[in-house]
């Protein structure tokens, strides 16, 4: 976006932010819209059809019509739609592989991509616009976001008689639509992509002294990526030039997801690092950007105008916005690409519209956060 009007910022941004409004003042409304939307998706695939969404009228019935599945039940379809099969899951043509960066089991996941996922994942950014439009800090968009993010082609697999390049969500994400967001990124995607997708010490020192190479002379006003990345980057500063991030720039707001506790566990070692910034969470995963925190609460809020969210607590599926304060839950989402996807975090409703995840689908999580927020004295506390 070229345009740095103030008078244009404030118009902009409530264009941008009013969908995401208007779901989050009305989550039944909101979502009942968004079922309908991806129904007319899902009618143009074979899955879709064999499941009958041309018929779906209500969440009753999607429920009874389409199973709840995991990646392991999608994985089958996943190859096949690699190997050409487009239409077996997807209404378009994936313009990306995103893989997982290994959190969920040591075999990693491939998620299609398609142009209208990716316009979904802008929803990102709504943390760092509702920031500025709360406190008038339009002056960040003169500045640059520190790209942090993950490589965007990290290698290519067979797939039938194609090869295939694929990459971590984030880096696609960047590398599609950064010239729809407002403000520049610095290194640019295709810069990092060029240094490869390893994943040892000397990679990543590589993409860090890249990113302070590009940057150490630029007005950094915003981060993002995520928060363990982060950290490792400002230790490194120091390690390599002997500064901290917050010694060269004065950093506006920090966007970051990937890891539970970011407000909590993280802030801490990010302040430190980085200066008195304002930390605003972004809950994702490869297969979307579900939420992000709106305001000084430290939860998200979830993208109610986008995905469609349920719920599973025990032997009962609920919408995600009937969860009561307290409650804790095994999230499942339905994307342009997966239907009533189970997904495997952990989330736990605070006060109606926030939530938070508190890690991936085991026993002990629950403990675990409990545990975190006792020993950082949060208590659990927005």
């Amino acid at each position: 976006m070229e345009q740095r009007d103030p008078q244009m910022m404030p118009q902009f941004l409530g264009m941008m932010l009013k969908p995401w409004d208007d779901a989050v003042a009305d989550p039944p409304a909101a979502q009942k819209n968004v079922l309908q939307a991806l129904l007319e998706i899902y009618a143009k695939t074979d899955y879709g059809n064999e499941h009958g969404a041309g018929v779906v009228k209500d969440v009753a019935t999607y429920r009874r019509q389409f199973p709840v599945i995991n990646y392991e039940d999608v994985k089958p379809m996943v190859r096949r739609v690699m190997a050409g099969e487009v239409k077996l899951m997807l209404d378009e043509d994936p313009v990306g592989w995103a893989i997982t960066r290994g959190t969920t089991g040591d075999e990693p996941k491939f998620i299609p991509m398609t142009p209208t996922d990716l316009r979904m994942r802008v929803s990102a950014g709504r943390a760092m616009m509702n920031y500025v439009q709360t406190h008038k800090q339009y002056d960040l968009f003169d500045g640059v976001n520190l790209n942090l993010n993950f490589p965007s082609v990290v290698g290519k697999v067979k797939a039938g008689e194609k090869e295939l390049e694929y990459g971590y969500s984030s880096g696609i994400y960047v590398k599609y639509v950064s010239a729809f967001t407002p403000i520049r990124n610095a290194p640019v995607q295709e810069d990092i992509d060029a240094l490869g997708g390893g994943k040892s010490i000397r990679d990543w020192e590589a993409r860090f002294e890249l990113a302070y190479e590009k940057c150490k002379n630029e007005n950094v006003t915003l981060v993002g990526g995520v928060a363990p990345t982060a950290i490792l980057f400002g230790k490194y500063l120091k390690k390599a030039h002997g500064v901290y991030p917050k010694d060269l720039w004065k950093i506006k707001i920090m966007t970051l997801g990937s890891v539970a506790g970011i407000n909590t566990r993280y802030q801490p070692a990010l302040t430190a690092l980085y200066g008195d910034v304002v930390i605003r969470e972004i809950y994702g995963a490869t297969e979307g950007m579900f939420g992000q925190q709106r305001d000084e609460t430290r939860a998200w809020v979830p993208n109610y105008d986008l995905f469609f969210f349920e719920v599973q607590l025990g032997s009962k599926t609920r919408m995600l916005y009937e969860m009561k304060p307290g409650e804790t839950g095994s999230l499942i989402v339905s994307t342009p690409v997966l239907p009533r996807y189970k997904i495997g975090d952990l989330v736990r409703a605070y006060k109606p519209p926030y939530f938070r995840c508190i890690g991936r689908e085991m026993w002990w999580v629950p403990l675990y956060h409990f545990w975190n927020e006792f020993t950082s004295l949060n208590l659990d506390r927005l």
